[in-house]
C-alpha cells in the first residue's frame, strides 16, 4: 500500500518541478530575478551573435581592401575597392581619413620637411580614426562583461530568497517532509541555474570577442603602416620630379 502513494506523490512532484511551473510558483522577489535574468540572456546573446557576425564580415573585407593598397594604389584619391565597401567599415573610415589629410596638404608639399610633417599628420589622423572606429567595435562588450559578472551573483540571491521562503512554509506547517520544501528549493536552485546560464556564454564570447577585436585592431595598424609606406614613396618620386633631395 506505501509504494504506490510513494510513487503517486513522486509523479505529482515531478509534474510541477517544471521550469514554467516553477516561475508561477515563485513569489513576486524570485519571479523578478527569473525574468531580470532571461532579458540579460538573451541581451548577451543578441550581442554576441551581433559581434560575431560584424567582424567575419570585416576581416574577410579586410583582405581584399589590404591587398588592393598593396598594389601600389595612388594614395590621394579614395580607391575603386573602398568606395564599394561600407562606410562604416573600420579600414574605410582610416583610409579615407588618411586620403582627406593627404588631400589638404597637397600643396604644402614643396620640402623635405613639409613631406615629413604630412607624414606625421597622416600617421596621427590614422591613430585617432582607428581608435574611434575600435571604441565602436567594442560598443556593449561592457554590458557583455557585466553579466558574466553579476548574473551568478543575482541567481544566487534568488537561490537565498527561495530558501528563506522554504523556511518560512516550514516553520508555518510545522511539516518537514520533502513535499513542503522542494518547491520552494527548487525555485531557488532555478534562478541559480539561470544565473550560469546567462553569466557563462557571456563570459566565454567576452574573451572571444575581445580577441577578435585585438586581431583586427592590428590588421588596422598594418594597413596603416602598409599606406605610410605608399605614401612615402609617392612623395619621394614627387620630390625628385621637383629636384628635391630624397632622405
Amino acid at each position: 500500500m506505501a509504494e504506490p502513494v510513494t510513487a503517486t506523490a513522486s509523479a505529482a512532484l515531478a509534474h510541477t518541478l517544471t521550469p514554467i511551473e516553477l516561475f508561477l510558483q515563485a513569489d513576486a522577489i524570485v519571479k523578478s530575478v527569473i525574468i531580470l535574468l532571461i532579458i540579460a540572456s538573451a541581451w548577451g546573446w543578441a550581442v554576441i551573435a551581433e559581434k560575431l557576425f560584424r567582424l567575419r564580415i570585416l576581416h574577410k573585407r579586410a583582405d581584399k581592401l589590404i591587398a588592393s593598397i598593396q598594389g601600389g594604389l595612388p594614395v590621394a584619391a579614395v580607391a575603386h575597392s573602398f568606395a564599394e565597401a561600407s562606410p562604416s567599415d573600420p579600414l574605410v573610415q582610416v583610409y579615407q581619413a588618411m586620403v582627406d589629410e593627404q588631400n589638404r596638404s597637397a600643396d604644402l608639399v614643396y620640402t623635405e620637411s613639409q613631406r615629413d610633417s604630412l607624414q606625421d599628420r597622416v600617421h596621427r589622423v590614422a591613430q585617432l580614426a582607428s581608435s574611434s572606429a575600435l571604441d565602436h567595435l567594442q560598443s556593449r562588450l561592457p554590458g557583455l562583461a557585466t553579466i558574466g559578472a553579476v548574473a551568478p551573483f543575482v541567481g544566487l540571491f534568488g537561490t537565498v530568497w527561495g530558501i528563506m521562503n522554504s523556511f518560512q512554509g516550514i516553520a508555518a506547517s510545522n511539516n518537514t517532509s520533502l513535499a513542503v520544501v522542494a518547491p520552494g528549493i527548487a525555485e531557488a536552485l532555478f534562478a541559480t541555474a539561470l544565473g550560469l546560464v546567462a553569466a557563462i556564454p557571456a563570459v566565454i564570447f567576452y574573451n572571444r570577442i575581445s580577441t577578435d577585436i585585438g586581431a583586427y585592431g592590428k590588421r588596422l595598424t598594418s594597413f596603416i603602416g602598409v599606406f605610410e609606406v605608399e605614401l612615402s614613396r609617392q612623395l619621394s618620386k614627387r620630390g625628385e620630379r621637383n629636384g628635391l633631395r630624397v632622405a
